[in-house]
């Protein structure tokens, strides 16, 4: 009977998957949601990243206004303007052109500021030419000119108040700059810059035009050699990385975070397969029979998993499209992390590759899933199959567990490999292949686990039956716990991940913020000896530190660090301190400093001091959560005696015995100028700590929903797994009717099989999320955010866990029996007779 089927062939699996999915529409409905779920937290995440990283390429762009390559300062008080004449004269040089760049307030927001020669400009830097009014073309020369690329409704004439340093600056507003519109920038003279600003004889860059058909390697050369101690030399390819850099790890791992629901939809897709073709053993059975071939049957789940696939791809790309249209609005672009603050919210930027791309990660997830399924449909013997609806596994022998023993293999090496271009890509391989191996192993540890309860007598017939049943099937258990295991494993790893990154920050805070009140100078002047002199003398204070954080760039295509003056006692080291050299300028440096730039104690580093390059001395490795780019940490008077910089920013001060701390403040504000006042924060310690905690809450806003919607889907699949499974008894509960058994008893039972496959999946999920845990602990976040902290288990969160899994799976199978127990216990085993 090969060829028994005949036309039908086609005909037959349509009839069976559309009769299936009317069977049984929520399971279908499950698994499509949570394949659409998956698809739209990863397309939305890549949205929001992609559009605000564009705009912020794009403005950051128009600052440097597209020179071929570009000396900058490495500090922030620029180099000696002596340089540019030396660089203009080099060969392949067309044109340079010197540029005095600063960061200013207008009516309270940000503003850069840049001063130039609009001559030298015009052939180096066009797109940033400002146009004056027909007749004052003389003003782009004048001091007092200033031209805004957003005028917002000024007219020609009006009086532009900038705020630098805590001192204000007026201008005459010339005109607009129509290159630059996408960005709030201003254009001055050069020398009102240099002059009105305190920058004479210093520039912060020069932009460079290279002659046609020149040697941009040479050139290159030629200028590094040339180039002082406190400048770099960088173009458009560094100016990328720089901005990728800024944002990266944190991007990939919120992609990786919102696959985490597709990968739970992949195991509900094979839950939701491997329970159809269970109780569909038959059917299998009886094509095979009438001619069908193994590989049709292969094809017709295969098929039944694209169909899914197709579906919840299709709704995910549109899902994921609103939701990223909704966080950019509400939210921004930078989904919580601070990365691109101060610039507007970005436009949707829809890119069909993307979308295309996670709809075929969609696709696979579905056709993944229901691979394995797929695979026992085809194995399906037709004489055993027509008769044996059980499980598919000898109940006299254990489950195989050597391929869930080499997929955890796997998954442990993966984690011991090193980071890939910064990224912590083997990380979350590690995760998935634990995760697989995880779920591979379920037969067997649900054997194991209940084989001492199989082992007993027990006084009640239903939980004799529930235990036996349980435990002589654990193929079909492991199929109810694979979703289980999946959705509250990558949950309870988040959870982990989370409540020790929090507890770690927290501890840090109280480690750092030991004095009794901050305070900053917030953007403002920075507080010169005698403003310091006067705070130190306020009444109630027993001692004050001052200090100062100052960007500097080591390398051309990474973020600034900070450089961070410091007097008083230091953090605490991670390790033991080197002490230095006699003569040797003694610096620390913070964790991920010490990660970028592969730094331990007793390295030398260069630094940008002064108008030198000096070489420091890394005395110790101290923790610091704040500054993902790193930070250096100098004595206060080493950095004073080197650049002859005396003003401070920030100050710690220590309260005497008994001084009353909302007075101290109010003196403190009190003996600061008037002009300053406004500008310079004094704020207490607990309010600086919880102000840093919300900051941290909010930057995990997102982690937070996307463990939230993981939560929901695993409880949906537990719901609808546990359902389906135990609808598809209902001939073998019509037998037991038959034996005697009331329904009340079934239902009893019923509700004893899903308490315990709630309480063996809870014990595996929650084991399987520690060991994640320490994946995204140990592994992931140092090599993403380059950065460690201490492990802390949330036991409410984990009790909590395990007891609504037992709770759910045991009133959903409750819930289900009542309806499969329903049915005449005669038709329920009529095929039977």
């Amino acid at each position: 009977m090969t060829g028994g089927l005949g036309s039908g062939a086609a005909t037959v699996p349509r009839w069976m998957i559309a009769g299936e999915w009317r069977a049984h529409p929520w399971r279908i409905v499950t698994a499509v949601m949570a394949i659409a779920i998956g698809v739209a937290l990863g397309f939305a995440v890549h949205l929001v990243n992609a559009s605000a990283l564009d705009r912020f390429a794009r403005g950051l762009a128009t600052v440097n206004g597209g020179a071929d390559l570009r000396i900058q300062a490495a500090g922030g008080q620029g180099f000696a303007e002596s340089l540019y004449p030396r660089v203009a004269r080099i060969s392949g040089v067309a044109g340079a052109s010197p540029v005095v760049a600063l960061h200013t307030r207008l009516e309270g927001q940000t503003l850069d500021v840049l001063g130039f020669d609009v001559l030298r400009a015009g052939a180096v830097t066009p797109a940033l030419l400002p146009r004056p009014t027909t007749g004052h073309e003389s003003d782009v020369f004048a001091p007092e000119s200033l031209f805004l690329s957003q005028p917002g409704g000024r007219r020609i004439g009006d009086t532009v108040t900038l705020v630098t340093d805590g001192r204000e600056q007026r201008f005459t507003f010339a005109g607009p700059i129509p290159g630059a519109a996408s960005r709030p920038l201003a254009v001055i003279d050069i020398a009102a810059a240099q002059d009105r600003f305190g920058r004479l004889g210093r520039l912060d860059r020069i932009d460079l035009r290279l002659t046609e058909g020149a040697d941009a390697a040479k050139v290159r050369a030629e200028l590094a050699a040339m180039l002082p101690g406190d400048a770099l030399l960088s173009d458009t390819q560094d100016d990328a990385s720089r901005t990728d850099a800024l944002s990266r790890a944190y991007r990939v791992n919120l992609d990786m975070l919102a696959l985490v629901a597709l990968l739970t939809g992949a195991f509900l897709v094979y839950s939701a397969q491997a329970l159809s073709i269970a109780r569909r053993r038959a059917h299998f059975a009886l094509l095979r029979v009438l001619g069908a071939s193994r590989r049709l049957a292969l094809g017709q789940v295969l098929a039944e998993g694209l169909l899914l696939g197709l579906v919840g791809s299709a709704l995910g790309i549109a899902l994921g499209l609103l939701i990223a249209t909704g966080v950019l609005r509400l939210v921004g672009g930078d989904l919580g992390g601070a990365y691109f603050t101060g610039q507007q919210a970005p436009s949707l930027l829809f890119t069909p590759g993307a979308a295309l791309g996670f709809a075929a990660l969609g696709l696979a997830a579905a056709l993944v899933g229901s691979l394995t399924p797929a695979l026992q449909a085809a194995r399906i013997t037709p004489a055993v199959g027509l008769r044996n609806l059980g499980d598919a596994v000898d109940p006299r022998q254990w489950p195989r567990v050597t391929p869930a023993l080499v997929l955890m293999l796997a998954g442990g090496m993966c984690a011991l490999m090193p980071a890939i271009g910064g990224m912590a890509l083997l990380g979350y391989l590690s995760i998935g292949l634990l995760l697989a191996g995880g779920i591979a192993i379920m037969p067997w540890l649900a054997r194991a686990l209940l084989a001492p309860l199989a082992r007993r007598s027990w006084r009640s017939p239903v939980t004799e039956l529930a235990i036996a049943r349980l435990w002589g099937a654990p193929s079909q258990a492991a199929v109810a716990l694979s979703g289980i295991v999946a959705s509250v494993g990558l949950m309870i790893a988040m959870a982990v991940m989370v409540a020790s990154f929090r507890g770690s920050v927290d501890d840090w805070l109280d480690a750092i913020l030991t004095a009794d009140i901050y305070v900053s100078a917030q953007g403002g002047a920075p507080f010169d000896t005698a403003q310091q002199a006067r705070m130190r003398q306020v009444p109630g204070i027993a001692a004050m530190d001052f200090g100062a954080q100052h960007p500097i760039a080591l390398a051309p295509d990474r973020p600034p660090i900070t450089l961070m003056v410091r007097e008083g006692a230091a953090a605490a080291p991670l390790s033991g301190t080197i002490p230095a050299p006699a003569g040797r300028l003694a610096i620390r440096v913070s964790e991920p400093a010490a990660r970028l730039y592969h730094l331990s104690p007793g390295a030398t580093l260069w630094l940008p001091l002064g108008q030198h390059r000096l070489p420091a001395f890394v005395t110790a490795i101290y923790r610091d959560y704040q500054r993902q780019e790193g930070a250096i940490t100098i004595d206060s008077a080493s950095y004073t005696a080197l650049t002859q910089d005396h003003a401070r920013g920030e100050g710690a001060v220590h309260l005497a015995a008994g001084a009353d701390l909302p007075a101290t403040m109010r003196a403190l504000k009190a003996a600061l100028p008037p002009a300053i006042d406004e500008t310079v924060q004094i704020v207490p310690t607990r309010t600086l700590k919880a102000r840093a905690l919300a900051i941290f809450d909010r930057s995990f806003a997102i982690t937070y929903g996307l463990e939230i919607i993981a939560v929901l889907v695993g409880l949906t699949g537990v719901a609808a797994t546990t359902s389906a499974q135990t609808i598809a008894r209902t001939r073998e509960f019509g037998m037991l009717r038959h034996l005697g058994v009331t329904r009340g008893q079934v239902v009893a039972m019923l509700g004893i099989e899903g308490a315990l496959l709630g309480l063996v999946g809870g014990v595996a999920g929650v084991a399987m999320g520690c060991v994640l845990a320490q994946v995204l602990i140990q592994v992931v976040n140092p090599q993403s955010f380059n950065w460690t902290m201490d492990t802390r288990l949330p036991w409410p969160l984990l009790v909590g866990v395990g007891l609504s899994l037992v709770l759910a799976s045991s009133v959903t199978a409750m819930l289900a029996g009542r309806r499969a127990v329903s049915m005449d216990a005669v038709r329920a085993v009529r095929e039977d007779w």
